[in-house]
């Protein structure tokens, strides 16, 4: 047998994994990814170590140990990263057999011995390297961060990059004196090694899915403070970031308010991310889990959507990227449901008006919320119709009926997954009505739904014209 170095560095050579008994596969089996994650495992805690230096900004150095538990025999596995130099893997403490890299983001592990279905196992990976990937922003002084929808993780670690498999998350980030690394969850001590360097470490209790974990290292201003309850709240400002400490306290009212719609805040941290100079594509505000990503500061529309996400895609996150209706419709909606509190009219203000601008338009009911389709996980419909769809749904079933849903939703499916199918079923159990009609003209359907479904129980139906 090749020593596990030799092997690994002939393996990525040809990128040629050895044949092996049993193999978790290359994905999942989403139906829009599937090369993402590996069905063979479930993670339980990813231990993220890196060390950064601004001075060198296209380099990171990464040492990932991930725990997990067997779900087949496993002769190889798989992880998902993107690009970096691999030195080392080792599975419990031994060097693997072989690694070898296929396709654009998959590690494929042999282990020196077969894992048996059942068995708890540690993988650890040390890597290095410029990183690569969407997920991967550059700050204009020097500084990065990490954040993405539908994928980021792998831009920084190796993971089993799929919602439906969510694990805790430590990090532990080395940075030169000046500049601090912030990250999910709840802060830990910050150590010093004498060399110029400091150690910042982060721990996100609850498990997450991969593409809500973050990093982002800065020149930050850190502002902190307690909800009520006594939860901790860290805001981060890079440097020309807009400090208000009045957003700050209506980020609180924000927090407070979701929760008496949607049950108590699920995690043990709060607070936010606040960017400039971030390059690259993709949202610039996301709900990275416990700690949201915003652009420039803090303002009231994007901080209760992205707080919304807390209940609905990261403490509950769906199952496959077909039901991202779940999450984003919901956290579309929830802005519509502030607006209420701050004494809009839902009916008369957005809703009518929304449905008569677009009901002669086709291309606006043309993508459906409910598996719209690979690449379109993301649509824009989520966002112009999900909010339709959901008042069209609370003024079907009543007021009690659909705050329910929204408390029952969190409570029943709270730190795991759950489908769009399920919501469903939830809106029918709660409010005791067949919704089945409801559901396929307004989640499923790619035209303008019938009257009953678009003017329910009382709303005004338009003069015919």
């Amino acid at each position: 047998m090749a020593p596990p170095l030799v092997a690994l560095a002939l393996c990525m050579l040809t990128g040629l994994a050895p044949a092996s008994a049993a193999d978790g596969g290359a994905g999942l089996g989403d139906p829009y990814f599937p090369t993402d994650g590996n069905s063979g495992y479930d993670v339980a805690q990813y231990d993220v170590r890196i060390a950064y230096d601004p001075a060198r900004p296209d380099h990171l150095t990464g040492d990932t140990t991930i725990t997990a538990r067997a779900l087949t025999d496993l002769g190889r596995f798989h992880l998902d990263l993107t690009g970096f130099d691999v030195s080392s893997v080792t599975v419990d403490g031994r060097g693997a057999r072989s690694v070898a890299r296929e396709g654009e983001h998959e590690l494929v592990i042999t282990p020196a011995r077969e894992l048996r279905k059942g068995d708890d196992f540690s993988v650890r990976v040390r890597y290095s390297g410029r990183p690569v990937g969407g997920g991967w922003h550059s700050l204009t002084d020097g500084g990065f961060s990490v954040s993405g929808e539908p994928h980021a993780a792998t831009s920084w670690y190796p993971a089993n990059d799929h919602p439906s498999d969510k694990a805790t998350f430590r990090l532990t980030a080395t940075v030169p004196d000046g500049w601090s690394a912030v990250g999910n969850g709840r802060p830990g001590p910050v150590t010093q090694d004498g060399a110029g360097r400091r150690t910042f470490r982060w721990y996100e209790d609850r498990p997450l899915a991969t593409y809500v974990s973050t990093v982002a290292v800065d020149r930050f201003t850190v502002r902190t403070s307690e909800l009520p309850d006594g939860t901790p709240v860290v805001n981060a400002y890079s440097p020309d970031a807009l400090i208000d400490p009045d957003a700050e306290a209506l980020q609180e009212d924000i927090i407070g308010f979701l929760a008496s719609r949607f049950g108590p805040y699920p995690f043990s941290s709060a607070g936010a991310l606040v960017l400039t100079g971030r390059s690259g594509a993709g949202p610039a505000d996301l709900e990275t889990q416990s700690r949201p990503t915003y652009d420039s500061g803090l303002f009231d529309v994007a901080m209760v959507h992205e707080i919304a996400h807390q209940w609905y895609g990261d403490s509950v996150s769906f199952t496959d990227w077909r039901d991202t209706c779940v999450a984003e419709c919901v956290a579309q909606y929830a802005q519509w449901l502030w607006y209420e509190h701050q004494g809009d009219d839902v009916d008369r203000d957005y809703y009518l008006p929304t449905v008569e601008e677009h009901r002669a338009d086709p291309a606006f009911w043309r993508v459906p919320l409910y598996d719209p389709g690979p690449g379109r996980e993301l649509d824009s419909a989520l966002y112009a119709r999900g909010p339709l769809m959901l008042h069209a749904l609370r003024r079907t079933v009543g007021d009690q009926a659909f705050f329910d849903l929204l408390r029952a939703w969190p409570a029943e499916h709270r730190y795991g997954n759950a489908s769009w199918p399920r919501f469903e079923a939830l809106a029918a159990e709660l409010s005791h009505q067949d919704l089945r009609g409801f559901f396929t003209a307004w989640a499923r359907g790619t035209q303008v739904p019938p009257d009953r479904y678009l003017y329910p129980a009382g709303l005004p139906r338009p003069a015919a014209r």
